[in-house]
């Protein structure tokens, strides 16, 4: 069986990486994520999303990535925005581009 190596879920984009680059990744993550709330419209700006604090150690003295990871994932997932149409959620950036083209339904 060949096992994956494993991966950190990053806070801000919930997209996986390596334990080694995570930590690289996470401060470029969130000067992109700065420099793309200042473009949106103030009604659409979000406050900065926080990293979780997942503090528990194993008894082998390594960090609960299963928790860790859950943490930051629900902390992306709760950076998504409504549509008011359709109700899906997007990042902030993109509900600007797909409002163009949504279309409540037609009632039959």
């Amino acid at each position: 069986m060949v096992r994956r190596p494993p991966t950190i879920v990053c806070y801000i984009c919930g997209r996986e990486y390596g334990t080694k680059s995570i930590s690289i990744h996470e401060p470029q993550c969130l000067k992109k994520w700065h420099n793309e709330n200042n473009l949106l419209p103030k009604e659409l700006r979000r406050p900065e999303p926080k990293k979780p604090e997942v503090r528990t150690i194993t008894a082998k003295g390594f960090y609960d990535l299963d928790g860790l990871n859950e943490a930051a994932w629900t902390s992306a997932r709760s950076q998504l925005v409504p549509c008011n149409v359709c109700g899906r959620t997007f990042l902030p950036d993109r509900l600007i581009v797909h409002q163009r083209s949504c279309k409540p339904k037609a009632a039959k």
